[in-house]
């Protein structure tokens, strides 16, 4: 019998973490377009809940590929809620999901401490806050609404990295996790 990296149990529970994020990620998108209009500072909090997939899955199962896997599956359930931003969620989720993939990747899946998660929260949150200031054209905006878009959007990532820590911690103590074996 050959042994898969993601058993058919660590793919449930990420399909089942994919659906609740999903679910909040297409709302996410319906109201980016209200948040963009009337205060566009604020947007890097609505684009932060988009980490949640795969910082839950890495606490609950503290896996290689468990981030990319709920996050692409969130990205799906996102757009049942949200057909017409397909793309824009399965390329957060694949940008996201790589990122931090890529950081448990740097400590070959062995260190699992806060400072990591906290660690792919900021690279996402730096990302983010460049390419949307020159995507959305925040540049056009008052020097107050400029400073707090950045200070949001580096915020935005951290916040929901801490509401995901512990939303995997408490799944964890619950024994999701329970017989499911490290790498």
């Amino acid at each position: 019998m050959t042994r898969t990296l993601l058993s058919t149990r660590v793919l449930l529970v990420c399909a089942a973490l994919g659906v609740a994020t999903g679910l909040l990620g297409g709302v996410a998108g319906a109201i980016t377009p209200l948040v963009l209009a009337a205060a566009p500072w604020a947007y890097g909090l609505v684009l932060g809940s988009h980490v949640l997939p795969g910082i839950i899955a890495q606490q609950v199962f503290r896996l290689p590929l468990v981030a990319l896997t709920t996050h692409v599956l969130a990205a799906l359930v996102a757009s049942a809620v949200n057909p017409s931003w397909i793309w824009r969620f399965l390329g957060t989720a694949l940008l996201f999901g790589a990122i931090q993939e890529g950081v448990a990747a740097l400590t070959r899946y062995r260190s699992w401490g806060a400072w990591r998660f906290f660690a792919a929260a900021l690279v996402i949150g730096v990302l983010v806050a460049v390419v949307v200031f020159f995507a959305a054209n925040l540049g056009k905006l008052p020097a107050w609404a400029q400073i707090a878009y950045l200070v949001i959007a580096l915020a935005g990532p951290v916040v929901w990295t801490a509401a995901g820590l512990g939303v995997g911690e408490s799944l964890r103590r619950a024994g999701v996790a329970r017989g499911v074996r490290a790498g």
